[in-house]
């Protein structure tokens, strides 16, 4: 089969590109022919390394973030975002160059936008989404209004969308508005209604779509491949200290929760790996409550980050927002390291609580602290969890599998796994919308 990947992106920048750039090469394993198109790269540092990537018929480069200078030019960057009509020619000529059997979305908004699925459509060819994160559903993607998880886009029509305005999940009016917009004429004009299936890795996500009326009979559960840590590189559990925490520090990862609990834990120590805009507020902050307890190693390189979970007795992930299929939870789970994580999002999904894990309450550093101490205590136990949940992943997240599952929805042979449409529990519920 014929597939060509589609991201705006097509180097190694985030989750999602890594995602696609692993199942592309697990597809070539598999005997697939596999191609890759997207933005022509912006930077030289950002030369995709993909053999596939079909160089010469790329989108051109659209840089979003900061926004272009002078207020005409922010204008046409708007409107691109709804449609881009120089994507959808590049997309045209990379449809007639590679003639594939099915594209497969990944992540296309803003610097491609749905514009890409109109030369799809008129040659016939099937196209499939795998959703990354909520953008479908919430124009700011990751049901975060004002740093607290928000749920005010989740219901049909094109009230969802508007929600942006109210809560002004944006930050500013002005860029609110510019997503609020954006979203509400792809839902009026059914933008992504030619796609033929959309593929959830969380069921929450499956749910949120349900419920917001996106994607009826068309939404496939489908958990995201991983690779397990080589057996020669785990560590015994009875040699495994500490805690840790890796992932960028922003505020809705909840980090600063982990680091309250460390109060509750005299003598315990935390790693905290990775780097972002909340980095000096969590060191003062972890200078009040946990001296000398807590290390901050700024980003590290992927090797230096697994050596540091195989090392741990535990890793905890106490996000405060909807997280759909959280990395930091399946990094622990292939060290066959217990995860703790709070009980938001596809993050409970991914954690049988007691089994292979711990699933606490978000925002509550006690309890995050008592299941902590729960491991620190008995590290055996926290080995055997570790091992289930080992097991537990390379079963079900194995990738020949998921090669194995696209093929069915690829051919249309698969059947939807429509959310059943309730009420989120009070947990995960927010107080906003």
């Amino acid at each position: 089969m014929r597939v060509l990947h589609v991201n705006k992106y097509l180097h190694r920048r985030g989750g999602a590109e890594a995602h696609m750039l692993d199942l592309a090469a697990a597809q070539r394993r598999a005997g697939h022919e596999v191609a890759l198109w997207g933005m022509a790269p912006a930077d030289t540092r950002e030369q995709p390394g993909d053999p596939g990537v079909l160089h010469g018929v790329l989108a051109p480069a659209l840089e979003l973030e900061p926004p272009p200078p002078g207020a005409a030019a922010r204008v046409r960057a708007a409107a691109s975002t709804v449609w881009s009509v120089p994507a959808q020619r590049a997309m045209a000529a990379a449809l007639e160059r590679f003639s594939p059997d099915v594209v497969h979305c990944h992540n296309i908004y803003h610097q491609l936008s749905p514009s890409v699925l109109a030369p799809v459509r008129r040659r016939g060819v099937r196209a499939v989404m795998t959703l990354h994160d909520y953008k479908l559903v919430c124009p700011s993607y990751q049901m975060l209004a004002g740093g607290r998880p928000c749920q005010g886009c989740v219901r049909p029509g094109l009230a969802g969308p508007l929600q942006a305005l109210r809560h002004r999940c944006k930050g500013s009016l002005g860029a609110s508005a510019v997503v609020a917009v954006e979203s509400t004429l792809h839902r009026a004009g059914d933008a992504y209604g030619s796609l033929a299936a959309l593929v959830a890795p969380s069921r929450f996500l499956a749910d949120v779509l349900a419920r917001a009326g996106v994607g009826d009979g068309r939404v496939h559960v489908v958990r995201n491949p991983v690779g397990l840590v080589p057996a020669e590189r785990l560590v015994p559990a009875a040699d495994r200290r500490g805690l840790v925490v890796a992932g960028r520090l922003s505020p809705e990862k909840g980090v600063d929760v982990a680091v309250r609990a460390m109060a509750h834990l005299p003598g315990a120590h935390l790693v905290v790996a990775g780097d972002g805009p909340a980095r000096a507020d969590l060191e003062a902050l972890a200078a009040r409550v946990a001296p000398g307890r807590v290390r901050f190693t700024g980003r590290l390189p992927a090797p230096e980050v697994e050596a540091l979970v195989t090392g741990a007795v535990a890793v905890a992930v106490p996000s405060r927002w909807y997280e759909n299929a959280p990395l930091a939870v399946t990094e622990a789970l292939v060290a066959g390291v217990p995860p703790v994580v709070s009980d938001l999002g596809g993050a409970p999904e991914l954690v049988r609580d007691g089994v292979d894990g711990l699933v606490v309450p978000p925002e509550d550093p006690a309890a995050l602290a008592a299941a902590l101490r729960r491991l620190l205590v008995d590290p055996a136990a926290a080995g055997r969890m570790g091992a289930a949940g080992r097991e537990r992943v390379a079963r079900e997240h194995d990738a020949d599998a998921h090669v194995r599952r696209l093929e069915e929805i690829y051919s249309g042979a698969a059947t939807p796994e429509p959310a059943p449409v309730r009420a989120p529990s009070r947990r995960r519920a927010s107080a906003r919308g």
